[in-house]
């Protein structure tokens, strides 16, 4: 069993809030990355979404490609179109040697509008689950045809968030379709992690290790305040920084025989938690954290 360890340019330059860290480049943030000894990163807002321009950067640094975003719209369009509108990123991540992307669903979603409490997320019907399910199953048969496993993201503000989504998800679709295990989504939503690894952790292929503040989640709920106003509020943090148990997060994975990435995030502001430091310190707690779970580590290239 191998593990390796990568991280979200979320430390950097947040995705879904532009404000925080958008005077970061991504030459700081790849450089960085490297030099904190990490293996790899994922996609972010600010990389080139071609393999001529991405490719040369990340080799620059000596970096592996981890995974990649999509948001799919299944709710919404059809298998065909969904397929045909994701040729460029599977054609980068194919590129890059991904073996796992990051894939959730976002009709309806809530989570990049600051003015929307998390509250208003968007709740399956039935009949949604009659239309998402099958089109889930056939878009993770044509990427495994290409290579590449589904990882289903679960995500605050979109369809599938709390544990009886995931449950519903996980029963409703076949074993082509990964689950994506994020810990600071995951009890931000209300569920339990090792509850979650019990019970699914056999779908999971790939895992982004965040902490959460306990006493945000409560402040958060309290004020029905948005995702995103908790992001700025720093209900995420960096693994070992927060109230989660990552040695039981670990020891578990271990029992599950998981290989794949273990990714470091942290959704907060670059002007008050600074990134270098964060890169730093997450990368020294996943690995020692990793290694004394029994989590073996893959050569680095």
């Amino acid at each position: 069993m191998t593990i390796r360890l990568g991280v979200n340019p979320l430390l950097w330059t947040n995705d879904d809030l532009p404000l925080l860290g958008d005077e970061t480049p991504l030459t700081q943030c790849l450089a960085e990355a490297r030099r904190a000894g990490y293996e790899g990163v994922e996609m972010g807002r600010k990389f080139p979404t071609t393999f001529d321009e991405l490719g040369p950067l990340l080799q620059q640094e000596n970096l592996a490609l981890a995974s990649g975003w999509y948001s799919s719209s299944l709710l919404e369009r059809d298998v065909n179109e969904e397929i045909e509108t994701m040729q460029p990123h599977l054609a980068l991540v194919k590129a890059t040697g991904v073996t796992a992307m990051v894939f959730c669903e976002t009709a309806r979603c809530v989570h990049l509008d600051r003015s929307v409490p998390v509250s208003r997320r968007p709740r399956l019907t039935e009949a949604d689950w009659q239309r998402l399910a099958p089109r889930l199953d056939a878009i993770a048969e044509y990427l495994a045809g290409e290579g590449v496993r589904m990882a289903y993201h679960h995500h605050m503000g979109t369809p599938v968030q709390a544990t009886e989504d995931v449950a519903r998800l996980m029963a409703s679709t076949n074993e082509r379709v990964g689950l994506l295990f994020d810990t600071g989504h995951c009890r931000f939503a209300g569920g339990d992690p090792l509850d979650w690894l019990d019970r699914w952790g056999h779908r999971i292929v790939h895992v982004h290790c965040k902490d959460v503040r306990e006493y945000v989640i409560a402040r958060s709920r309290n004020r029905n305040a948005s995702f995103l106003d908790a992001v700025v509020d720093g209900v995420f943090t960096i693994p070992g920084d927060g109230d989660l148990d990552f040695d039981a997060i670990f020891t578990r994975l271990v029992k599950l025989d998981y290989h794949g990435w273990l990714v470091a995030e942290a959704e907060q502001d670059p002007s008050v938690a600074p990134s270098w430091p964060l890169a730093q310190r997450s990368y020294r707690y996943l690995h020692e954290a990793a290694e004394q779970a029994g989590l073996s580590r893959a050569a680095a290239a």
